[in-house]
Protein backbone atom coordinates (compact mmCIF):
# COMPACT_ATOMS: atom_id res chain seq x y z
CA UNK A 1 0.00 0.00 0.00
CA UNK A 2 1.71 3.66 -1.00
CA UNK A 3 1.22 5.85 1.66
CA UNK A 4 -0.91 8.87 1.24
CA UNK A 5 0.64 12.41 3.05
CA UNK A 6 -2.48 14.85 2.76
CA UNK A 7 -1.61 18.39 3.37
CA UNK A 8 -4.52 20.41 4.40
CA UNK A 9 -5.79 24.52 4.54
CA UNK A 10 -8.92 24.69 5.10
CA UNK A 11 -11.31 27.47 5.24
CA UNK A 12 -11.31 28.96 8.19
CA UNK A 13 -7.32 29.15 8.67
CA UNK A 14 -4.91 30.99 7.20
CA UNK A 15 -3.46 30.19 3.58
CA UNK A 16 -0.04 30.37 3.24
CA UNK A 17 1.62 28.90 0.11
CA UNK A 18 4.93 28.87 2.13
CA UNK A 19 3.74 26.28 4.80
CA UNK A 20 0.40 23.66 5.56
CA UNK A 21 -1.85 24.30 8.60
CA UNK A 22 -2.17 20.41 8.64
CA UNK A 23 -0.79 17.31 7.92
CA UNK A 24 -1.93 13.56 7.60
CA UNK A 25 -0.12 10.15 6.80
CA UNK A 26 -1.90 7.57 6.03
CA UNK A 27 -0.78 3.67 5.35
CA UNK A 28 2.75 1.86 5.75
CA UNK A 29 5.77 3.43 6.27
CA UNK A 30 8.35 5.11 8.31
CA UNK A 31 8.54 8.17 10.00
CA UNK A 32 11.93 10.09 10.80
CA UNK A 33 12.78 12.38 13.93
CA UNK A 34 15.71 14.48 12.91
CA UNK A 35 17.00 16.00 16.19
CA UNK A 36 17.71 19.94 16.41
CA UNK A 37 20.22 20.89 13.93
CA UNK A 38 22.73 23.70 14.46
CA UNK A 39 25.20 25.62 11.87
CA UNK A 40 27.83 22.80 12.90
CA UNK A 41 29.29 21.02 9.66
CA UNK A 42 30.94 17.46 9.86
CA UNK A 43 34.58 19.24 10.91
CA UNK A 44 32.82 20.83 14.08
CA UNK A 45 33.04 24.32 12.95
CA UNK A 46 30.37 26.49 13.57
CA UNK A 47 29.71 28.23 10.34
CA UNK A 48 28.32 31.76 9.96
CA UNK A 49 29.15 32.90 13.18
CA UNK A 50 26.64 35.87 13.39
CA UNK A 51 24.93 35.46 9.82
CA UNK A 52 21.55 34.01 9.99
CA UNK A 53 21.50 33.46 6.38
CA UNK A 54 24.96 31.48 6.49
CA UNK A 55 23.33 29.31 9.64
CA UNK A 56 20.38 28.42 8.16
CA UNK A 57 22.04 27.09 4.50
CA UNK A 58 24.41 24.84 6.76
CA UNK A 59 21.46 23.90 9.55
CA UNK A 60 19.35 22.97 6.26
CA UNK A 61 21.98 21.34 4.87
CA UNK A 62 22.42 19.08 8.07
CA UNK A 63 18.98 18.01 7.68
CA UNK A 64 19.81 17.43 3.97
CA UNK A 65 21.85 15.01 5.04
CA UNK A 66 20.06 13.43 7.72
CA UNK A 67 17.35 13.03 5.66
CA UNK A 68 19.69 11.27 2.53
CA UNK A 69 20.96 8.54 5.04
CA UNK A 70 17.15 7.70 5.84
CA UNK A 71 16.35 8.12 2.12
CA UNK A 72 14.58 10.65 2.31
CA UNK A 73 14.04 14.37 0.96
CA UNK A 74 12.49 17.73 1.80
CA UNK A 75 9.55 16.54 -0.09
CA UNK A 76 9.35 14.15 2.72
CA UNK A 77 9.26 16.32 5.40
CA UNK A 78 6.06 16.77 6.89
CA UNK A 79 7.15 19.34 9.64
CA UNK A 80 9.89 21.77 10.83
CA UNK A 81 10.15 23.46 14.46
CA UNK A 82 12.34 26.62 13.72
CA UNK A 83 14.23 28.09 17.17
CA UNK A 84 15.20 31.14 16.40
CA UNK A 85 17.83 33.49 19.08
CA UNK A 86 15.74 36.79 20.22
CA UNK A 87 17.20 39.32 18.08
CA UNK A 88 18.06 37.55 14.84
CA UNK A 89 15.99 38.15 11.79
CA UNK A 90 13.32 35.27 10.91
CA UNK A 91 12.39 36.70 7.82
CA UNK A 92 16.17 36.16 6.74
CA UNK A 93 16.07 32.47 7.83
CA UNK A 94 12.72 31.38 6.80
CA UNK A 95 13.27 32.36 3.01
CA UNK A 96 16.86 30.99 3.66
CA UNK A 97 15.14 28.14 4.43
CA UNK A 98 12.32 27.78 1.34
CA UNK A 99 15.13 27.60 -0.91
CA UNK A 100 15.57 23.93 0.15
CA UNK A 101 12.03 23.44 0.51
CA UNK A 102 9.35 22.11 -2.30
CA UNK A 103 6.70 24.95 -2.51
CA UNK A 104 4.65 22.20 -3.95
CA UNK A 105 4.41 20.25 -0.65
CA UNK A 106 5.33 23.03 2.40
CA UNK A 107 5.85 21.08 5.63
CA UNK A 108 3.76 22.54 8.92
CA UNK A 109 5.91 24.96 10.21
CA UNK A 110 6.41 26.09 13.96
CA UNK A 111 8.57 29.30 14.44
CA UNK A 112 9.67 30.17 18.22
CA UNK A 113 12.19 32.89 19.57
CA UNK A 114 14.39 31.80 22.43
CA UNK A 115 16.53 33.31 24.55
CA UNK A 116 19.34 31.59 23.75
CA UNK A 117 20.34 27.84 22.65
CA UNK A 118 23.19 25.54 23.76
CA UNK A 119 26.09 27.60 22.08
CA UNK A 120 26.21 31.48 22.00
CA UNK A 121 27.31 31.17 18.63
CA UNK A 122 24.12 29.52 17.67
CA UNK A 123 21.56 31.78 16.09
CA UNK A 124 18.91 28.91 15.07
CA UNK A 125 18.01 25.34 15.19
CA UNK A 126 15.53 23.49 13.36
CA UNK A 127 14.24 20.02 14.20
CA UNK A 128 12.17 18.36 11.50
CA UNK A 129 9.80 15.18 10.86
CA UNK A 130 9.75 13.41 7.75
CA UNK A 131 7.56 10.46 6.47
CA UNK A 132 8.40 7.89 3.67
CA UNK A 133 5.80 5.61 2.60
CA UNK A 134 6.03 2.17 1.66
CA UNK A 135 5.79 1.73 -2.14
Amino acid sequence: MKTNIQRINPDGLLKNSAFSQIITTQGNGKTIYIGGQNAVNENREIIGKGDIKSQTEQVMKNIQTALSACNATFDDVIKLNINIVQGQNAYDAFITSQKFMNSANPPAITVLFVSGLMNPDFLLEIEATAFVGEE
